[in-house]
């Protein structure tokens, strides 16, 4: 990849591009892949003993009607939710279009569903994506892709947040990325200091938008300047 280049100017009087995820599958390309395979088979089988052990240590009976066939719920379950484990997030990334336009892109209100990988509890939030490109766009459906693979594996939402940023920034070659993510763990809300409003929001900076006190202060207005 060429290094980055300086950037002299970026979104200062001019408008910036904003992309609800509602927009997103409109321009989402008919003939778009689907998610790649898993590379990795995922042992169900071992995670139905595993449930049934879980069950009955918490004083329940595996076999009684409700619980019966709860172990293959939870093996296909998490077969599906932690999927991005044998996925590869840049294969969402491997298509550019040559495009000469140095603004920002925004890409507002990605849904994140996660797993802390503390205690394997959800973690739900939405995902907030800027770039400024150099030279070469990618499709407005991939970003949010990303997001799902990144985020479909045992994760911590500050990890989540700066791979995210690292990945795009050098898959790109972009100019700098933004990525914030706001969201609600499980392990805070339904449990322990049992907090149901409490939000945790993380935030990297790449490029420009380190670098450029304007640049990072505008792509924050646009996330969160509407807001009451």
């Amino acid at each position: 990849m060429p290094a980055n280049s300086p950037l002299d100017h970026v979104g200062l009087g001019r408008p910036s591009l904003a992309v609800s995820p509602s927009v997103v599958d409109e321009l989402d390309d008919l003939d778009d892949d689907l998610a790649p395979p898993l590379r990795g088979p995922v042992d169900q089988d071992r995670i139905r003993a595993a449930v049934r052990e879980i069950l009955a240590a918490v004083g329940e009976d595996p076999d009684r009607e409700g619980l019966r066939d709860t172990p293959d719920r939870v093996a296909r379950m998490y077969a599906e939710v932690f999927q991005g484990l044998h996925q590869d997030p840049r294969s969402h990334l491997a298509k550019l279009f040559t495009q000469k336009y140095d603004e920002m892109v925004l890409i507002k209100d990605i849904r994140v569903v996660s797993f802390c990988e503390h205690h394997l509890l959800p973690v739900v939030g939405r995902a907030h994506v800027a770039y400024v490109p150099n030279g070469m766009v990618v499709g407005l459906s991939k970003i949010p892709r990303v997001v799902d693979v990144l985020a479909k594996r045992p994760q911590m939402q500050e990890r989540l947040t700066e791979e995210l940023a690292d990945l795009l920034m050098r898959e790109l070659d972009a100019k700098g990325v933004a990525v914030v993510i706001e969201a609600s763990h499980s392990c805070m809300t339904i449990r322990g200091v049992n907090k149901p409003d409490s939000t945790f929001v993380t935030s990297a900076m790449r490029g420009v938008f380190k670098d450029r006190p304007a640049t990072r202060s505008e792509v924050m207005s646009l996330i969160f300047g509407a807001r009451g």
